[in-house]
């Protein structure tokens, strides 16, 4: 299958279908075959010349046993997205329910382009997208976590435009259950959280520790290289704390190192000796 790259720094792309068909080498081994694929960037999309029409059949279409009608209701989910976000406003729940479901399809270029689509929804509906996240998070998590480097690539990047679209603070209880998911690629996809100003350094030291003795030495990787970077983020500019904040018990009989004082004050005494030997070591 030939794939037009995106020159786009931030992938932002979408998919169409050309009329020409063929079978892809790379595919041959089970996966369906497919029509050749060009991914166009949002920027160069126009908006629908039928709008009405192409809205009343949208969830008719995306529903489909046809997988290039699927692919074609996906490219007006972005459309409408990027374009008319309001009209498809009414049906959201069900426009992002059928996404999820194509995030499943095991033809990549129909996975990859729900991917595409689910980018342009997050920056088109943002914090109205909370309530209905949880399905299309996880998927995303999932594909970012495949062997199919093509997919994985392009729903990073789409969950690096979910925090920028969504605020962080609304943001972090959403990822937060799913550092401890059962699938240890998940939960090391989710620890890689580092948008410290907007979320609280506290609550990203306390997410980082608990992946410290992940199962996954992927999910512990990507804790230890959020651990320094806190670290670092701490130097520049220390939260004011003082031995008073401390519980009785661990106040220290002579003037601790801060960045000490801070693990200690927001972590059980066990997890913060293990975050600062981590932070000690590598520093």
């Amino acid at each position: 299958m030939m794939l037009a790259k995106s020159d786009s720094s931030d992938g932002e792309a979408m998919a169409t279908v050309s009329k020409s068909t063929s079978v892809p080498a790379a595919e041959s081994s089970g996966e369906p075959v497919v029509a050749d694929v060009e991914y166009v960037l949002s920027e160069d999309l126009k908006d629908l010349s039928n709008i009405d029409t192409q809205l009343q059949t949208l969830l008719e279409r995306l529903d489909s046993k046809e997988w290039m009608v699927v692919f074609e209701a996906l490219t007006s989910v972005r459309q409408l997205a990027i374009f008319h976000p309001e009209l498809m406003q009414p049906i959201l729940g069900e426009v992002v329910a059928s996404v999820t479901k194509a995030l499943k399809n095991p033809r990549s270029a129909l996975c990859k382009t729900a991917v595409m689509a689910s980018a342009d929804i997050f920056k088109g509906y943002r914090e109205s997208l909370l309530d209905i996240l949880d399905p299309l998070l996880l998927q995303l998590l999932l594909k970012a976590s495949q062997d199919k480097r093509f997919v994985c690539e392009e729903a990073e990047r789409t969950l690096e435009v979910m925090t920028m679209w969504i605020p962080p603070q609304a943001m972090l209880p959403k990822l937060q259950p799913y550092v401890k998911h059962f699938n240890p690629k998940v939960r090391a996809k989710a620890s890689g959280v580092e948008d410290v100003e907007q979320i609280g350094l506290e609550s990203l030291l306390k997410i980082a520790a608990a992946q410290l003795n992940d199962r996954l030495p992927e999910a512990r990787e990507a804790a230890r290289k959020l651990l320094l970077h806190l670290h670092v983020v701490y130097q520049k500019n220390p939260p004011d704390i003082s031995h008073s904040d401390l519980p009785e018990s661990e106040v220290p009989a002579s003037k601790q190192d801060p960045w000490e004082q801070y693990c200690l004050n927001s972590l059980p005494a066990v997890t913060a000796q293990a975050v600062l030997r981590v932070t000690c070591v590598d520093s």
